[in-house]
């Protein structure tokens, strides 16, 4: 097993790297003496992936606002029960969530390690999707959608991102809309889960007192896919690189008047590393005003 590391001696830190056949890659970060221990389980697919060509297709592929988070919702039904169940029995604190372009599925724990990480790799890897739970799940999240709606930070933070984009859906809620979640069905949520919950697209992180060899033995066995596969092709479409509106104003029921404010960055095609870099000292800057 090739196992790379990353030292960080100002931090005192190592991070031990594996990739598996499949193209997952998978990160480690042990913390001698910690009691506690975390594990993700992540997709790069998030809301703003609406559109995209599926790898040895050529045809274009449109999905409705708000199925990646509805996805999330449903790899929590197995056909033997809920996985929130079968977590609360080992001991453990599971939780998952999904933003504008990943999901991220996760839990924290003291004991049974290797039980718990097994069951994250196997119920990520297993959805169970019928048409009758998609039509008691659309229940559930319109309601979630409805008490967003009313909720006055998100309602601002959305109000601004609808300011800076005209286009780009990264400006629509992560839910979707009433209307847009009504269109999901099985075949389209199986279409998405297979397209972007493959190991290639995925990644896997680990935080505790744990060995390196021992946790990338268990992703060696239990990735159930092995063949390497070509990227998806996400469309996005053509923004304006000026403000779509310099004001937006809401009113809600609030005791204080809350607002936001920002500045729509160009990036010139700033990627990887160089645009985390940039991010994140946008953000130091953004704290410091």
């Amino acid at each position: 097993m090739d196992i790379k590391t990353v030292k960080y001696n100002n931090i005192g830190e190592t991070l031990y790297i594996y990739e598996h056949k499949s193209g997952l890659k998978a990160f480690l970060i042990p913390k001698k003496g910690y009691s506690k221990k975390y594990a993700s389980f992540a997709t790069r697919y998030g809301s703003i992936d609406s559109e995209f060509i599926i790898p040895g297709e050529d045809s274009v592929t449109r999905v409705p606002d708000g199925i990646a988070h509805f996805l999330e919702h449903k790899l929590f039904e197995q056909k033997d029960g809920s996985v929130m169940d079968k977590f609360s029995k080992l001991g453990s604190n599971p939780n998952a969530y999904t933003s504008f372009s990943q999901t991220v599925y996760l839990f924290s724990c003291t004991d049974k390690f290797s039980e718990n990480f097994q069951l994250l790799l196997h119920f990520v890897q297993n959805p169970y999707i019928t048409e009758e739970s998609v039509e008691k799940e659309k229940g559930i999240i319109g309601q979630e959608i409805r008490m967003y709606e009313d909720d006055p930070n998100w309602r601002s933070f959305f109000n601004l991102l609808g300011a800076f984009y005209k286009n780009n859906p990264v400006k629509i809620d992560i839910a979707g809309t009433i209307e847009s979640i009504s269109k999901i069905n099985k075949e389209t949520l199986y279409k998405c889960y297979s397209t972007f919950y493959h190991p290639s697209n995925m990644v896997i992180c680990v935080v505790g007192d744990l060995e390196p060899e021992s946790v990338f033995e268990q992703i060696e066995k239990n990735i159930e896919h092995t063949d390497p596969r070509d990227d998806i092709k996400r469309i996005f479409p053509d923004e304006i690189q000026t403000l779509n509106k310099d004001y937006v104003e809401q009113s809600l029921a609030v005791s204080t008047p809350l607002f936001m404010m920002g500045f729509k960055d160009n990036t010139n095609g700033t990627k990887g590393i160089e645009l985390l870099r940039r991010e994140v000292a946008v953000k130091i800057l953004l704290e410091m005003v």
